[in-house]
């Protein structure tokens, strides 16, 4: 009888313990305060070093003044994609920022931003292959991607030895650093000088 007893006693509490562990793994508010806040922490870590590039875009879009001033390029390629953010601000500097983000590209390898314009008058549009690789200022700069394959770069280039109200047909292309393949390219832009 008494072994009975015990092994009636032992399943209650196995039981019991079961039913407590499947109670309390349910419930998600449970979690303390400060755990809520680092596993936050952490998710915006992973995110800001390799963001969703239709988050990125998406906030370039509800930012941009009307063109041809500013332009949301999106660069294309076999593998990845890029996305550079041409913005001019309306001050007499004449300086364009060129916010350039690079997605699922070769791990920890570097790339280069180009450029190539035609007047607005060409009909040929964006026909040149005349490149100028861009970065800061007059000095090329690369960007470098982390072993996700997402890179980030601000660059920059003066202007101001161009007119205001200058028009150009614009294209761009990302280009391996290493081989000077191109990687990444544009649809043709056109862009006045502000």
């Amino acid at each position: 009888m008494k072994t009975n007893l015990f092994k009636a006693a032992f399943f209650g509490m196995v039981i019991l313990f079961f039913l407590s562990v499947i109670t309390f793994s349910c419930q998600k508010e449970n979690i303390p305060e400060d755990t809520k806040s680092s596993s936050a922490s952490n998710d915006q870590n992973v995110q800001s070093e390799d963001p969703a590039p239709e988050s990125i875009i998406a906030k370039a879009e509800a930012e941009a003044a009307t063109a041809p001033y500013n332009l949301n390029v999106l660069l294309l390629g076999n593998r990845g994609l890029g996305f550079l953010k041409f913005r001019q601000n309306p001050d007499t500097a004449r300086v364009i920022n060129l916010d350039t983000w690079l997605f699922h590209l070769k791990p920890n390898h570097t790339y280069l931003l180009q450029r190539a314009v035609n007047p607005i008058a060409d009909p040929t549009q964006c026909s040149s292959t005349a490149w100028l690789t861009l970065g800061l200022g007059l000095t090329p700069q690369a960007i470098h991607t982390n072993r996700f394959g997402f890179g980030f770069q601000p660059l920059w280039r003066n202007v101001s030895s161009v007119a205001r109200g200058t028009a150009f047909y614009i294209h761009f292309q990302i280009i391996d650093s290493l081989t000077s393949q191109t990687v990444l390219t544009s649809d043709c832009n056109t862009f006045a000088v502000r």
